[in-house]
């Protein structure tokens, strides 16, 4: 496929529109300090066969930070997890942990 057909993360992939021009991506380039971030956490089971998971969404900065917080949250909780859409999923009901840990290490989280 040429570049000039490459679909944007919108799903555009053809406009008659002689104007149109895809969107740019968002490029975050630096992650705010953990004092200015404010996570939201949430419980959820949907889809999960009963199960249920705790979920950390709203975090700002670079997809490698994001990455590193949900590594550091399953090592504190000890129970698996996955990063996955921007928001960080928990194995498990860990909401008192995790507030534990976002609270220690500065950050403001909202929720249940």
């Amino acid at each position: 496929m040429s570049k000039r057909k490459l679909p944007d993360e919108n799903g555009f992939v053809y406009s008659t529109d002689p104007g149109f021009k895809f969107n740019e991506p968002k490029e975050n380039n630096t992650t705010p300090e953990p004092s200015k971030q404010k996570l939201y956490i949430r419980l959820e089971t949907k889809h999960r066969g009963g199960k249920a998971v705790t979920v950390i969404a709203d975090f700002i900065g670079k997809d490698e930070d994001l990455e590193e917080l949900g590594k550091k949250l399953k090592t504190f909780c000890g129970t698996g997890g996955s990063v996955k859409d921007r928001e960080i999923i928990i194995q498990g009901d860990q909401r008192e942990k995790i507030k534990l840990y976002l609270t220690k290490n500065g950050y403001k989280y909202k929720g249940q």
